[in-house]
């Protein structure tokens, strides 16, 4: 962890760390969970960026989701509760949380990335989200890490338990059909990354025992996995 932060830049992110409710130990967390790798890139000096916090926090956010499904429907079969799940944690949640809370104002991004509007894009906010949770669990532990999860996500797992969450993981339906034969696997490739930072679009493609059924293009990788497991459906269900 990288704590060398402005006198400025800190008064911001305590700022964000009331509007949280989350009181960091060391604010050096939060001000490299905000820190977009563009930012990072044109930096003359070497600074740390999001990334591994947002492995970090993508491994806790579904943990915590898993668990509280987990103990909230014991008649839930493992299919159901993926399902259940996939509706709470995905692009158009995280990153609709993180707008509510206003991440992208405290965002550090390449100028590029900024000019784009890369503090209001989808992706990136939902990138900013996990990363908060991976750095909350660095400074706060598991289990403040894993109350701040549940209070943020709180009104999509109250969708998910009234029935009214629309969210469709095809990933998850592409799955579920393909088990139905013991001897198909599927495995997600990446194609392509094209474009700068602040527009980066890949390309990835869904393989169904090492023959390829859908192509798919999205500014995230779990865009571009998603519409290829869609086109993958449409396929197999013709």
């Amino acid at each position: 962890m990288n704590e060398r932060v402005t006198a400025d830049r800190r008064c911001k992110l305590e700022e964000l760390s009331r509007r949280l409710g989350v009181s960091f130990k060391h604010i050096g967390w939060l001000h490299q969970a905000l820190t977009h790798t563009s930012y990072a890139n044109e930096s003359r000096v070497s600074i740390e960026h999001n990334e591994r916090l947002e492995f970090l926090g993508d491994a806790v956010l579904e943990l915590a989701i898993s668990t509280y499904l987990f103990n909230h429907y014991p008649g839930l079969p493992e299919g159901d509760l993926t399902k259940a799940r996939a509706a709470v944690v995905c692009e158009a949640s995280l990153s609709s949380r993180a707008a509510e809370l206003g991440l992208g104002d405290y965002l550090l991004l390449g100028h590029g990335e900024q000019n784009s509007g890369g503090s209001k894009r989808p992706s990136i906010l939902e990138d900013a989200f996990e990363s908060v949770i991976g750095a909350i669990y660095m400074d706060q532990g598991w289990e403040k890490a894993q109350r701040y999860v549940l209070a943020q996500l709180e009104e999509h797992l109250q969708q998910v338990e009234s029935g009214h969450s629309q969210v469709r993981d095809y990933k998850t339906m592409l799955q579920e059909l393909v088990q139905r034969k013991a001897d198909s696997h599927v495995v997600y490739e990446m194609v392509s990354a094209t474009g700068p930072d602040h527009a980066k679009e890949f390309e990835f493609a869904v393989k169904l025992n090492n023959k390829i059924l859908g192509i798919g293009r999205g500014p995230s990788k779990k865009a571009a996995e998603q519409k290829a497991a869609k086109e993958a459906l449409e396929k197999l269900n013709k």
